[in-house]
C-alpha cells in the first residue's frame, strides 16, 4: 500500500512538470548575440547605490569592475553638486564606462522560484530568459528542472559561460524524477539522491513523502551538500508539516502549504468538506483559501513557538505571494497590461479555465472565494513579516507560467506584495538580492554590490525604493510638471558577469517572439475567457 501511495503522490504532485521532461523539452536558448562585454575594466559613474545589504542609498558613487569582479566603490561627491573630475577612477585602455548620473544601481535580482517554461505553456527558454533578464533577474533557482535535469544542467553551464543570454541557474530536481515507480523506501531515496548529486544537481524539490523516506532523502542530501525545497502538498502534509521537515534538515519551504498545518491547535488535518477531491483544482485552491484561519491566532503561544523554532533552524521561507494573487482578484491578474504584448498565445490558452491545466482552476470562481483568499493573505503576510522581523530569512520567488503570472513581471509584483506584507522597501530589495543569495549559498559571489563580488548589477533611471513599479518592463505612469502623462522606469541595463544588456532591447525581442506566435496562430489579440474572436469583432 505504501508503495502504491508513494507512486500516486509523486504522479499527482509532479504531473504538470514531469510532462515536460517526458515529451521533447522546450527549445533551448540560442547562442548569445546581445550584450556588450565583458571588458577588462568597466566603470559605472555617478550612480546612487542601493547595495542590497540593507544600507540606505548613497551617491554619487563610481563602481569599478575588473575582470568581472567589483574592484572599487568610490564616493565621488554630493547630491545636487557637480562632480569634480579629480580623484575619480581612471578609465584604462580597452575599458568601458557608463554615465549613470541620476540612475540607481542595485545588485542583480534573485528569483528563488523560476520554472524555465514548459511544453504545456509553449514557452521556449529564450522567451523566459529574456523576460527575466529584462527585469534585472540575474540568478534563478529552477525548483524542479521540469524540462529534465540534463536539459537544465546544459542551460546552466551555457549561462555560466555566457554563451546564451540567461540568468545564472541553480538546478534543483523533483524528488524521484526519472524513476518510473517513484521512491518507495529509504534506501531508494538515498540511492536516488546519490545519483542526482553525481549528475551535478544543486538541490532537490520535494512535494512531501512518507516520513522515513523524507528523512533518508534529506539526510543524504546534507551529505552531498545539496540544498532542498518543499511544496508541502496536501496529499502528504498530514504526515509532515513544515516544522517536521525543517527538523529533518529541509532548507527552504515554497509558498505556504505546511505552515498553517504546523500551527494547528484544534485539529491535525485541514477541515476538508466531505465532497473534496484534490484532483479537482477548484476544490484544491478554493479550500486552501480557508486554511490560515484554521491555524493558531497571531501572537499566540503556538504561533510564536513555531516561528521561533524555524528561525533557530536557519530555515528559509520563499512565500511566492504573487502566484496566488489571482485567487483574491482574478480580474486584476488576467487584465494586467503586459499580457497584450508579452504573453504568448499558447500561455494565454493555458491560463484560461480548464479541468486539466495546472493552476487554471476557474471552474466557478467567485466573490466568496476571493474574499476567503484576501483574508488568507492577511494572516499569511503577518506571519512572514513577523518572521523577517525576528531574524528569519525571507526571499523573493515568482513561480511564473501559471495562474496569469508572467515571467519577470510577476517577480516585480512579488516585490510589491512583500511591501504590502510590511517590509520596508530596503527590506524588500534585500529579500530579492542578498537573502536569496544566502539561501542558495552564493552570498560570497552575488547578492550585494560589494568589493570582491561578481559584477551582477542593474541600473534603473527612477528610484525603486519610492516606487517599486518602476522595475516593471512596462514602467510606471507619471504626470510630469508640464501636465504630460509619461511612462518612466523599466530596468535600463542588466549587467551579468560584467556583460551589459540593454533591458528594453531584450523586452523588444520578447515582443517580436509574441508577435510572430500570434501571426502563426492567426490571431491579432489575446481575448478574455469566454469571448470569441467573432464576438470581439462585433463589439468593435
Amino acid at each position: 500500500m505504501n508503495r502504491i501511495f508513494s507512486f500516486i503522490a509523486l504522479f499527482l504532485f509532479c504531473t504538470p512538470f514531469l510532462i515536460y521532461a517526458q515529451e521533447d523539452p522546450i527549445p533551448r536558448a540560442p547562442e548569445r548575440d546581445e550584450g556588450e562585454g565583458p571588458f577588462p575594466q568597466l566603470i559605472i559613474r555617478g550612480a546612487t547605490l542601493i547595495n542590497g545589504a540593507g544600507s540606505p542609498p548613497i551617491g554619487p558613487v563610481d563602481v569599478v569592475v575588473e575582470n568581472n569582479r567589483i574592484a572599487a566603490i568610490k564616493t565621488v561627491g554630493y547630491p545636487g553638486v557637480p562632480i569634480k573630475t579629480e580623484g575619480r577612477p581612471t578609465l584604462e585602455e580597452g575599458g568601458k564606462e557608463i554615465d549613470a548620473s541620476g540612475m540607481y544601481l542595485l545588485p542583480g535580482l534573485v528569483d528563488m522560484h523560476g520554472h524555465i517554461g514548459g511544453r504545456g505553456q509553449g514557452t521556449p527558454a529564450e522567451y523566459v530568459f529574456k523576460l527575466w533578464m529584462a527585469h534585472g533577474i540575474t540568478t534563478v533557482r529552477d525548483p524542479g528542472s521540469g524540462n529534465g535535469l540534463e536539459w537544465t544542467l546544459d542551460q546552466r553551464e551555457k549561462s555560466a559561460k555566457n554563451t546564451i543570454t540567461a540568468p545564472r541557474i541553480q538546478a534543483y530536481t523533483f524528488f524521484g524524477q526519472g524513476l518510473e515507480k517513484g521512491v518507495n523506501s529509504p534506501q531508494e531515496a538515498r540511492t536516488w539522491v546519490q545519483k542526482i548529486a553525481d549528475e551535478g544537481a544543486d538541490g532537490i524539490k520535494f512535494f512531501g513523502a512518507r516520513p522515513d523516506i523524507m528523512e533518508a532523502a534529506l539526510d543524504e542530501a546534507k551529505k552531498h551538500n545539496l540544498r532542498s525545497a518543499c511544496h508541502h502538498a496536501q496529499l502528504n502534509v498530514a504526515w509532515l508539516n513544515v516544522l517536521n521537515t525543517a527538523r529533518m534538515g529541509l532548507t527552504s519551504m515554497e509558498h505556504w502549504y505546511g505552515l498553517p498545518e504546523a500551527l494547528f491547535t484544534e485539529r491535525t488535518i485541514q477541515d476538508y468538506p466531505l465532497y473534496y477531491n484534490y484532483q479537482n483544482e477548484q476544490h484544491r485552491f478554493g479550500e486552501a483559501g480557508r486554511l490560515w484561519h484554521q491555524a493558531a491566532e497571531p501572537g499566540s503561544e503556538r504561533w510564536n513557538e513555531v516561528m521561533d523554532e524555524l528561525i533557530a533552524l536557519d530555515f528559509t521561507i520563499d512565500p511566492t505571494f504573487n502566484i496566488y494573487e489571482a485567487n483574491r482578484d482574478l480580474m486584476r491578474a488576467r487584465t494586467a497590461e503586459w499580457h497584450a504584448d508579452y504573453t504568448l498565445p499558447s500561455l494565454w490558452k493555458f491560463y484560461e479555465p480548464s479541468r486539466v491545466s495546472h493552476g487554471s482552476h476557474w471552474h466557478n470562481w467567485g466573490t466568496e472565494e476571493e474574499v476567503n483568499w484576501r483574508q488568507n493573505y492577511l494572516r499569511w503576510m503577518q506571519f512572514v513579516n513577523e518572521y523577517k522581523n525576528k531574524g528569519g530569512r525571507v526571499t523573493a520567488g515568482s513561480d511564473s507560467g501559471f495562474i496569469y503570472q508572467l515571467y519577470g513581471f510577476a517577480y516585480i509584483r512579488e516585490l510589491e506584495l512583500l511591501r504590502e506584507a510590511g517590509f520596508h522597501p530596503l527590506e524588500v530589495i534585500r529579500a530579492a538580492t542578498l537573502k536569496g543569495a544566502e539561501a542558495l549559498g552564493m552570498e560570497q559571489e552575488v547578492g550585494s554590490v560589494e568589493v570582491g563580488k561578481l559584477a551582477d548589477m542593474i541600473l534603473v533611471e527612477e528610484n525603486p525604493l519610492a516606487n517599486l513599479k518602476v522595475l516593471y518592463g512596462t514602467g510606471a505612469i507619471k504626470l510630469n510638471e508640464d501636465n504630460e502623462v509619461k511612462r518612466v522606469g523599466g530596468v535600463k541595463y542588466t549587467i551579468k558577469d560584467g556583460i551589459i544588456y540593454d533591458a528594453k532591447a531584450l523586452l523588444a525581442d520578447v515582443k517580436e517572439i509574441v508577435d510572430q506566435a500570434k501571426e502563426e496562430a492567426g490571431i491579432e489579440e489575446l481575448l478574455q475567457p469566454g469571448i470569441t474572436q467573432s464576438t470581439s469583432t462585433e463589439e468593435r
